[in-house]
């Protein structure tokens, strides 16, 4: 069998944190840069901003030649949305709003084809991203694709535990905006959504799967990485971008 495509999972299994960032720019550019500045995966938003599946082709494409693994976020916990992006070259789906085992096993099977799920077959332009033949592409796009769920609604956080229970979970990230969202607030940094954050933090470790998060501060992601975070999210592309240029502007006379 060829070898698998995707390195994420190895580096998994080796407990090696993994670092990446979400892109909502329809930036073929952008992502160039981002994928060449030492991340291992970016997530390609398809959930919110204005990217369609022409730049979100682009955008993928645009990670060849660098280690980078294109993922994509789609806008809803649905097979349909989740085939197009994968036949384009993603080598990974991130899912919304996973509440409930029943939605995490829909998840698992999107991104497998039978007998192991439901994924149907047109990888018509996946195998020109990564260099391989059609049955090269076919013979590991079962272990290739990364299903990476979402816990991000307090329904989530009462089924932790039927929820990472389910087979098939590659890496489960926290959500903290929709998290405190679900309980009528507007920030992570509510004592109640911390305490939310912890639980869910509690049962997707207690599984084994392994978990990402946001990491807002360089202190931060040291932090979640030593409760052993192994997936993080270092920021959009439009937060880094502002970032960047206001530290630009640290330091000079205005």
């Amino acid at each position: 069998m060829p070898a698998p495509l995707n390195r994420l999972r190895q580096q998994w299994r080796e407990k090696r944190p993994t670092f990446g960032a979400i892109a909502t720019i329809p930036s073929l550019q952008t992502v160039q840069i981002m994928a060449r500045s030492g991340l291992d995966w970016i997530i390609v938003d398809l959930e919110h901003g204005p990217i369609d599946l022409g730049s979100a082709h682009a955008m993928i494409t645009a990670t060849s030649g660098t280690p980078c693994v294109p993922l994509a976020r789609i806008a809803a916990n649905e097979a349909w949305l989740a085939k197009a992006p994968m036949d384009i070259g993603a080598l990974g789906i991130n899912f919304p709003m996973i509440c409930s085992r029943k939605d995490a096993e829909k998840a698992v099977r999107s991104v497998r084809y039978p007998p192991r799920g439901e994924r149907l077959w047109g990888p018509f332009h996946a195998p020109f991203r990564w260099g391989v033949s059609m049955p090269e592409y076919m013979a590991t796009a079962d272990d290739d694709m990364i299903c990476m769920i979402t816990i991000e609604h307090v329904e989530a956080v009462n089924h932790i535990d039927e929820i990472m229970a389910t087979p098939g979970i590659d890496v489960a990230v926290i959500g903290p905006g929709d998290l405190a969202t679900s309980i009528n607030k507007r920030g992570p940094d509510d004592p109640e959504v911390l305490a939310l954050m912890a639980r869910a933090e509690a049962g997707i470790l207690n599984s084994g799967v392994p978990i990402g998060g946001v990491a807002r501060t360089t202190d931060h992601a040291n932090a979640m990485i030593d409760r052993g975070y192994l997936a993080l999210a270092l920021g959009f592309d439009w937060s880094l971008l502002s970032g960047g240029i206001a530290a630009r502007f640290e330091g000079i006379k205005r």
